[in-house]
């Protein structure tokens, strides 16, 4: 006989149901002898015998005495213990089973509970007898009670023992329901013969252990996520992608409007009339779409947040009637099912930024006071970032506005060049600029540039360097010794950048500026090309061949390098598209082989703001940092009829010829009598000062455009200067003159001497020819 044979089988009444030959052998009775007797009569009559034959009464044999599950019915087994167990062993187990803090649950075969710890250890509000002979994933509500029920059914099984699994479970808490989460372990009982008894399944509650992880979790998600971006809204973005749905089924961030513009933040309380703008939402319904401003409604949690800074709590359901004051968001939390609420304030220094609201909703545990805790660090966290976009937002608001103001305002667009600009500027504020500028005899001058720096600092280059490409092209200079003074000017600025004290921020930054200056005579159709350090312009013929323009390389502005800016004149004629960039749109678009020059070669006659709405999608997937600029424009002729050229000889007779011809085209031109006269007078004025002074051959070219403009060239590199005559003298007036009766004149130099000219206002002149 070996320990844990089954002896005998006792009923829940005390009598034998079962009476093996091994208890035939121990204890002399046979089993018709014992079966269906009480176990009471039995022991009285071994004790009366004295022994006798009861040989196992008589030597008091241990045995083990354990409950069993037959249906519904607990019954007792009674099996051979030759070991006998101590009291101490007893009185160990017996604390172990009762007292200890984790819950030990006897299991049979079947995963029925047959024996579970006192009351106290029990499920709330269940009595201890209830559980037995229930499957033991129905006596809990578990989460997931047939996973739970695989996994103990594996170790009944296999006998391999799960420790420290993680279990879910749904409990009855105040408020209605609750989660705790427990530390299950399930070992195999086993007899000496490896028989197999069932189950022992030990439960510690974790839930606090667990929850304070996943807090100290979440906090460090916060703080390694949120703060990436560099503008308000992205930063929201990122808290709300935080928290949700870790620590709330919804999240709302709402920030002060001004905040989000860069504006100093107010001091608390803050007016009741502030508006706050829909930063960030996550969650099944909105109330208001993101983006939407308004001011919060009077009377209501998130309006107090914003009064005292102070985080609430709120169970929504128990004091709802602030709910009134918002209709739309009473709505989306009805409908939501959000049940709890935590309301807490983005600030710094006593200063509101806005208010974030966690809502947990549906069959999401009740926030409680350590959640407000955590809510709070998270808000304290979001809000130096919220204020560190806030200042990075004010910095790049003021720098893209005096860029934008630094922009072109009004279209200078000429009627012999049709404009387009892609321009895809850089988040960080680039320095990349463009402009068309109106030069005397319906020329036209397209300028790029492009400042490696970013921000105010790039900003501020950028208003020096186009006012000083605007100054240099009213003096009607040619493209290579516009840069080249232009390259003196950024010089100087560098100059003074490097001079200032070593903790103004501008002078660390180091001024690289490239500049392209391109120079369109509608008349001749050239065009006059010099760049300093940008890519090679491209043009593209009206039969749809293209090719990079051979304009030879400068070097970049404010270089110490002596590197001349060489000029090329290139012919375009009448339709073709001229193409000119930034460094970060050469690889990508002017360059022979970029995957973007199909586009380009494509231009045809098609409109170019369709062009730059395809290259802006091309581009849109894969752009370069810094600013992309690319300046379009498609050429047109000067009508034939709006220009007269009359060639002059180089004596007296000059004046004459050219007064004869100014005033016939004039009436061609349909030009009034008053300016007529006038035109008259410039033009003998210029044609005599050009005798004197000049050298053949000489010539007079009227056009007109956008203005009435009087030309006279003639073979003499000297400049002309005007003279205030004295009264006595007889010379010396004419320049003077000139100068007095027309808008503007100036003289420009070329390669076989000079052309001085006259330009005349004509506010009819689009509706003269």
């Amino acid at each position: 006989m070996s320990s844990g044979d089954v002896l005998v089988l006792i009923d829940e009444d005390g009598r034998i149901v079962e009476w093996r030959r091994q208890a035939e052998q121990l204890f002399g009775w046979s089993a018709e002898e014992a079966v269906g007797r009480a176990v009471t009569a039995l022991v009285r009559e071994a004790t009366a015998d004295g022994g006798g034959r009861r040989d196992g009464f008589a030597a008091g044999t241990p045995v083990l005495v354990k409950p069993v599950l037959r249906g519904t019915s607990v019954m007792w087994q009674v099996l051979a213990a030759p070991d006998v167990v101590s009291g101490q062993d007893v009185a160990i187990l017996e604390a172990v089973f009762a007292h200890s803090p984790a819950r030990l649950h006897v299991l049979d075969h079947q995963l029925r509970v047959a024996r579970v710890p006192g009351a106290t250890h029990g499920p709330p509000g269940t009595p201890v007898e209830d559980l037995t002979g229930t499957h033991f994933a129905q006596a809990y509500d578990l989460e997931d009670p047939e996973k739970e029920a695989a996994v103990a059914q594996q170790v009944l099984d296999g006998g391999e023992p799960v420790v420290s699994r993680l279990v879910r479970a749904v409990v009855d808490a105040p408020g209605g329901f609750g989660r705790r989460i427990y530390s299950v372990s399930y070992v195999r009982l086993e007899n000496s013969h490896g028989d197999v008894l069932g189950l022992v399944a030990s439960a510690l509650d974790v839930t606090e252990r667990e929850n304070a992880h996943h807090r100290l979790a979440l906090l460090e998600a916060v703080r390694t996520h949120v703060g990436q971006g560099l503008n308000v809204g992205a930063v929201c973005e990122e808290l709300v992608e935080a928290v949700v749905p870790g620590f709330a089924g919804i999240t709302v961030v709402e920030v002060i409007e001004d905040v989000v513009h860069g504006e100093e933040p107010p001091q608390a309380p803050v007016h009741e009339d502030t508006v706050l703008r829909r930063a960030a939402f996550r969650g099944p319904f909105s109330a208001y779409p993101v983006g939407d401003v308004r001011p919060l409604p009077r009377d209501t949690p998130f309006a107090r947040v914003l009064s005292d800074l102070r985080p609430r709590l709120l169970s929504i359901g128990e004091d709802t009637d602030w709910l009134t004051a918002d209709p739309p968001r009473a709505e989306a939390i009805e409908r939501s099912g959000a049940h709890s609420l935590i309301v807490a304030p983005l600030a710094v220094r006593g200063q509101a930024l806005g208010v974030v609201s966690f809502y947990r909703h549906r069959q999401e545990d009740p926030f409680t006071q350590d959640d407000v805790a955590v809510a709070s660090a998270v808000c304290a966290h979001a809000s130096l970032c919220v204020e560190t976009a806030r200042r990075y937002m004010r910095e790049w608001i003021i720098a893209a506005t005096v860029q934008r103001r630094l922009l072109p305002q009004h279209s200078g667009t000429p009627n012999t060049l049709e404009i387009a600009r892609l321009f895809l500027p850089d988040p960080d504020g680039g320095g990349a600029w463009s402009d068309t500028i109106a030069l005397p005899g319906a020329r036209t001058a397209l300028v790029v540039g492009d400042v490696a720096k970013q921000g105010i600092g790039a900003a501020v280059t950028v208003g020096i360097l186009r006012t000083a490409v605007h100054t240099l092209a009213a003096l009607d200079l040619e493209p290579d010794d516009l840069l080249a003074r232009l390259s003196d000017t950024a010089g100087r600025l560098a100059k003074a950048c490097a001079s200032l004290p070593p903790g103004d921020p501008m002078c660390r930054e180091s001024l690289t500026a490239g500049c392209a200056v391109a120079v369109y005579d509608p008349v001749e159709l050239t065009c006059t090309l010099a760049r300093a350090g940008l890519p090679q312009p491209v043009a593209v013929l009206p039969d749809g061949t293209s090719s990079e323009l051979p304009v030879p390389p400068g070097p970049l502005l404010a270089e110490t390098s002596s590197a001349p800016f060489p000029s090329t004149t290139v012919d375009l004629p009448e339709g073709s598209t001229l193409a000119i960039g930034t460094a970060t749109a050469a690889g990508r678009v002017l360059a022979p082989s970029g995957p973007l020059r199909p586009l380009l070669d494509s231009v045809g006659a098609r409109p170019l703001p369709e062009l730059c709405d395809d290259l802006a999608a091309a581009l849109a997937d894969d752009r370069p940092t810094g600013d992309t600029l690319i300046l379009l424009a498609r050429t047109h002729a000067l009508p034939a009829d709006r220009v007269r050229t009359v060639p002059l000889p180089d004596d007296t007779e000059a004046a004459p010829i050219a007064r004869r011809a100014a005033r016939h085209q004039l009436e061609v031109w349909g030009v009034d009598e008053e300016t007529a006269f006038t035109t008259e007078l410039i033009v003998s004025e210029l044609v005599g000062n050009a005798i004197r002074h000049g050298a053949p051959p000489l010539r007079l070219r009227l056009i007109l455009d956008r203005m009435l403009t009087c030309e006279v060239s003639d073979g003499a590199s000297s400049a002309p200067h005007v003279k205030h005559a004295r009264t006595v003298d007889e010379t010396g007036r004419g320049l003077f003159i000139v100068a007095s009766l027309a808008g503007q004149w100036g003289a420009r130099h070329h390669q076989h001497g000079k052309t001085v000219w006259a330009e005349q206002p004509l506010p009819d002149a689009g509706s003269s020819g």
